[in-house]
């Protein structure tokens, strides 16, 4: 377990280490692959024989306070602000962000990829990875004064996999072994979730994952109190730090340090000393934060644009940079006409040209896209053959789907991270037109996006950093998941992918992923043809403010001077 009067090794960590000893397994890897078995950061690093990226709290996962913090303040962030409904539905970063102050996760995944207990105290995995038992940290809180149990925790597990519900947690490994096909729908496998007792949670998998403890960082995982009933921001109940005290969407969302429950006792928050009296998001679409924070109105930022880079420079603050594995997808549904010719989608990809996107876009920052939606910085890539740009084979596919005199398509673009996306379109357009594709982009409100993002024939949808290739794969191409965006369905995929994620030596997942890439590539949904850094900045008078691949925002020790 991660924390135990008798912690018991899992197996696969001598394996683990074994492999690293050899040369097989980098040693960063094995501090992820140690947490994720079990054992805590600490110990990991220790054997390891690496520090970690920041000093951390004992017991905590939040990193050590500063010496010189000071407590008060309201922190200013410039984002879009958004409706706050149901956690388990959120399909937005913003959104969680706005929620992450007041719900929690089971687990936290730091910037250095590694996973480690939240609300969780510890876990520990059977010798086949299908058993894995959670204790949660006892004397957690809710805002109303409620004990965090067990009963919570099944209660939004059993919400995730309802299909009712819709919550694209399903499509986790995690939860995609814990249901079933019954009449049409997924629906959970009876036994799978086991209360041993209030404070102990046992789950009884299908199959084998390595992932668990990853996959209960998603942002759709923050959990809610039992009585949970949408919209959240109706009842805002948390066990974190701050509560909603105020949301205009569109305009601001105001979150309040929490000092005393709702029947009016004082409320000790489990993580330990907060800073912020209040943090405040106001409404700034992507290509305006940056002018928001530079006239002062706003102390730190979602976001900017690598068009924006010289402004950053000249403004006053500090420039965070992180290299992800965000990227866009313009994909394409198989389901619908005329994607459902894979002739044409295999011209539209063939006309395409990867390689330079990256320069046209990101002045030569991020990684090139290989339409298989794994990244370079995922630690289980297989690297692939470059992809070839081919405007001659193109044409000929084109003519074999039936369109020799070639065929005027429309991408669907919501600029929803900044109009870079729509950067992206355009050079699709300049590329596509040479094979006889005559590419209109149909500019559209990024809240108008987000109301068809899973349903139009032809858009270009923003995708996050996770930490792993294959849980990107699993909530966005295992048929049949809520946020299959493609309609993409293979069953020779999904068993691919489950036989990669089995696997714990790094190198022979690897080469697993050779199958699992190729054949989504092979099926050419969509030309994903970039991996994008991205860029905030803070005001000098911000202290703590954290990096995260994922823009995930956790302030618990962020602080402000006067």
């Amino acid at each position: 377990m991660t924390k135990s009067d008798k912690p018991r090794m899992h197996p696969m960590v001598h394996e683990a280490k074994d492999l690293m000893e050899k040369g097989r397994m980098d040693r960063r890897e094995f501090v992820r692959l140690a947490a994720l078995l079990g054992v805590s950061a600490g110990a990991a690093y220790a054997m390891a024989g690496v520090k970690p990226s920041f000093a951390q709290q004992a017991d905590l996962p939040f990193p050590q306070a500063d010496d010189n913090a000071k407590s008060g303040g309201t922190l200013r962030v410039a984002m879009q602000v958004q409706k706050m409904e149901d956690p388990a539905t959120y399909s937005w970063v913003e959104m969680s962000n706005q929620t992450r102050h007041m719900l929690e996760h089971l687990t936290f995944t730091t910037p250095d990829n590694v996973t480690q207990p939240m609300l969780a105290e510890s876990w520990e995995a059977s010798d086949d990875l299908r058993t894995w038992t959670f204790k949660l940290r006892p004397g957690i809180k809710w805002h109303n004064g409620d004990d965090l149990t067990v009963d919570d925790i099944i209660f939004n597990m059993t919400r995730w996999m309802d299909p009712e519900v819709g919550s694209s947690n399903i499509g986790l490994s995690t939860f995609a072994s814990m249901v079933e096909e019954k009449d049409g729908q997924k629906v959970m496998i009876p036994g799978s979730l086991e209360k041993v007792d209030d404070l102990t949670l046992r789950m009884n998998l299908s199959k084998p994952v390595l992932s668990v403890p990853e996959d209960l960082y998603n942002y759709p995982t923050a959990i809610v109190h039992r009585s949970f009933k949408p919209p959240l921001s109706d009842n805002p109940i948390g066990t974190g730090a701050y509560t909603l005290t105020n949301l205009k969407v569109g305009e601001r969302c105001e979150l309040k340090r929490v000092t005393e429950t709702t029947d009016g006792k004082p409320f000790e928050y489990w993580g330990g000393e907060v800073f912020l009296d209040e943090i405040h998001y106001y409404n700034f679409d992507e290509d305006n934060q940056l002018t928001a924070f530079a006239s002062g109105d706003v102390d730190a930022i979602y976001e900017f644009g690598i068009e924006q880079y010289e402004l950053a420079e000249a403004v006053e603050g500090e420039i965070i940079e992180a290299r992800t594995a965000q990227t866009v997808c313009a994909r394409m549904r198989v389901t619908e006409k005329p994607f459902d010719n894979e002739k044409l989608r295999k011209a539209v990809v063939m006309a395409c040209d990867n390689s330079v996107y990256r320069d046209l876009v990101f002045q030569g920052r991020g990684d090139i896209g290989e339409n298989h939606h794994v990244s370079p910085i995922h630690p289980e890539y297989y690297e692939l053959p470059a992809l070839k740009r081919d405007v001659e084979g193109a044409k000929k596919l084109l003519a074999e789907a039936g369109y020799p005199d070639g065929i005027e398509l429309t991408i669907d673009c919501g600029n929803t991270d900044g109009p870079w996306h729509q950067t992206v379109c355009e050079i699709m357009r300049d590329q596509l037109k040479d094979a006889g594709i005559r590419l209109n982009i149909n500019v559209i409100p990024a809240s108008k996006y987000w109301e068809i993002w899973d349903s139009t024939p032809f858009g270009i949808t923003a995708w996050t950093h996770r930490p792993l290739g294959t849980m990107v794969l699993s909530l966005g191409y295992r048929t049949g998941v809520p946020w299959n965006e493609t309609a993409f369905a293979d069953p020779e995929f999904d068993a691919a992918l489950d036989d990669a994620e089995a696997t714990l030596d790094v190198e022979a997942r690897r080469q697993k992923m050779e199958k699992v890439e190729k054949i989504l590539q092979d099926a050419a949904v969509m030309v994903q043809p970039v991996w994008r850094p991205v860029f905030t900045i803070a005001a000098t008078r911000v202290h703590g403010y954290p990096p995260h691949p994922t823009q995930y925002h956790q302030f618990n020790k962020v602080w402000v001077d006067s």
